[in-house]
């Protein structure tokens, strides 16, 4: 796969295939490189993992589209693998915005991404649903016109924001669908009943999981037997690498030197990044 087209069908062929497929999210070009050479088809940036590079907390607004797509474009350049973006909200409240993030995500080289409906205002978290749909519509047309196939994830974010509302959430994916989005994701959901429900809901549209976080104990093979085509890990992979630095750092600043012992091999690890 060398051009934009070609990864952008096989990203969109990965959606159709039989089974369940993961797609690890990296958050720099190293990570990228490793995950690619274990064999991963595709891969998708993280916004909490860049935040936590960058030294910030992940929250809307912290970290800017700029950032955003720079940190992309050298995760795209990193490998030949296909690669979809945590595009947030957007980068503003308009559709007009959203339309406008989705041609800024192409221009770097990315085949894919998702736009949530988390407003970033903590009085009033969710978008309303009319304003929400309008969004997803206008990526939707945006994507449409590229030229080559960009997947887009429509995320509904109740879960993550403190409202538990499966109903509203149902709603909401499914008037995603409507609009025309390619997947449809609800981030924190934790169950074999709620997953079933989303899944059924937007049939035939595929689904994604965020998988990882404590509360969720299906394995993989379930959710596949559930109907789910698409897991995620969106932080969870960054927050493995800095645990451990910060395990050994501890260690190493009480005198311990054991936790370097962990550490991979050099040459192990230099010859992941030869060109």
């Amino acid at each position: 796969m060398t051009t934009q087209a070609q990864r952008g069908e096989a990203f969109a062929a990965l959606h159709r295939a039989p089974g369940l497929f993961v797609l690890p999210n990296p958050w720099d070009a190293g990570s990228a490189k490793m995950l690619a050479h274990l064999g991963f088809a595709a891969l998708a940036t993280t916004s909490a993992g860049l935040a936590f590079a960058l030294g910030r907390r992940d929250a809307e607004g912290n970290v800017s589209r700029d950032e955003a797509l720079a940190n992309a474009r050298a995760i795209v350049e990193a490998t030949p693998l296909p690669v979809a973006a945590d595009l947030e909200n957007g980068y503003g409240d308009r559709p007009e915005d959203c339309a406008a993030t989705i041609r800024a995500a192409a221009s770097v080289g990315l085949v894919g991404g998702s736009i949530e409906d988390a407003s970033g205002r903590s009085d009033d978290p969710i978008y309303p649903l009319e304003l929400a749909v309008e969004r997803i519509r206008a990526a939707v047309e945006s994507a449409h016109r590229l030229g080559f196939p960009f997947t887009l994830a429509a995320r509904a974010e109740n879960y993550l924001h403190g409202r538990p509302d499966l109903d509203d959430t149902l709603r909401r994916l499914v008037a995603y669908a409507e609009a025309g989005a390619d997947v449809l994701y609800a981030p924190g959901l934790t169950t074999r009943q709620q997953i079933h429900e989303v899944v059924h809901a937007v049939a035939p549209r595929p689904v994604n999981v965020l998988v990882g976080s404590p509360g969720l104990k299906l394995s993989l093979e379930e959710l596949a037997e559930l109907g789910v085509k698409r897991v995620s890990v969106g932080s969870n992979l960054a927050r493995v690498a800095y645990g451990a630095f910060f395990r050994a750092a501890e260690e190493l600043h009480q005198g311990n030197l054991a936790a370097m012992e962990q550490a991979i091999p050099f040459d192990r690890i230099n010859d992941l990044f030869r060109p």
